[in-house]
């Protein structure tokens, strides 16, 4: 035991190194102001929690929120149904299909976003068909439905194998009693099966959420830049304007979000799934 104590070492210190560190430095940034970078003067202040509440900040924080939820909404509505057909086919095709929704993730999130440019773009190939047909081409891009479209393309096997994991797990009996007691489809899906998959639906609510609340790349290259979400007003604070301390304090108010989400998530993931809510 005392040997195998020695292989934790090198990924506690890259622990130390790449998280801890650079979470006591967003930390401290937060709650001071001045250039702390240069010189070290600086104070502790709540100032840049308190910019963070102008309207102005507070508009981008809500369309944030918006775009977040309805891609959440309709990642489920998608999700849900496909991750139900996967867990009743035999488990040959149940690998193949799973293998289907996780390929695409190999690939890189930039390159996967940048390939719906080149379908939804002006000279791009849906446009270019509907010249064929004789028609106007149309905008699908840089706009809120091709951010929302992105999203969804994105995060959706976030919601399906949360779902799916849950589902594989149920107990067949429960769902066979209730069928032999008289309940039709509709009332075993909604006494039986959807109860006992809740677990797996918070699980994958809030692994879309949370990245879609927090994304810049998608509604940069999608929205063109003309839509700020909160993931772009905090690259922006970085990047652009300099302003480490209010960029890390609007980053400290993601996390609070993230961990209220975890939070939630947990009380339903007590070894829960499949087993009932109680």
């Amino acid at each position: 035991m005392k040997q195998l104590k020695w292989l934790s070492y090198p990924y506690i210190f890259w622990m130390i190194l790449f998280i801890i560190v650079p979470l006591i430095l967003v930390f401290i940034f937060s709650f001071t102001t001045g250039d702390i970078r240069l010189n070290g003067d600086f104070q502790f202040s709540i100032e840049n929690f308190q910019r963070f509440f102008d309207p102005l900040y507070l508009k981008v924080l809500g369309k944030s929120v918006n775009l977040a939820l309805k891609s959440t909404i309709i990642c489920l509505l998608l999700g849900y149904p496909m991750a139900m057909i996967i867990s009743r086919e035999n488990i040959k095709k149940r690998n193949v299909m799973i293998l289907l929704f996780v390929v695409p993730m190999w690939m890189n999130f930039l390159l996967r976003t940048y390939a719906w440019m080149t379908l939804l773009g002006k000279n791009g190939v849906l446009n270019f068909l509907i010249k064929k047909l004789g028609f106007t081409p149309l905008n699908f891009i840089y706009n809120d439905n091709a951010v929302l479209l992105g999203m969804v393309y994105n995060f959706l096997p976030f919601m399906v194998l949360p779902i799916y994991s849950v589902l594989i797990k149920m107990d067949k009996s429960l769902i066979e009693a209730a069928e032999d007691l008289g309940a039709n489809k509709v009332k075993v899906f909604l006494k039986i099966i959807f109860p006992l998959s809740l677990p797996g639906v918070v699980s994958g609510f809030t692994m879309v959420f949370m990245p879609a609340l927090s994304t810049f790349v998608i509604s940069r290259l999608l929205g063109g830049g003309q839509y700020m979400l909160i993931g772009n007003l905090i690259e922006q604070q970085f990047l652009w304007t300099g302003d480490w301390h209010f960029g890390s304090a609007i980053s400290i108010i993601m996390m609070a979000f993230i961990l209220i989400g975890m939070a939630i998530t947990s009380k339903f993931d007590k070894d829960k799934e499949g087993g009932g809510l109680w």
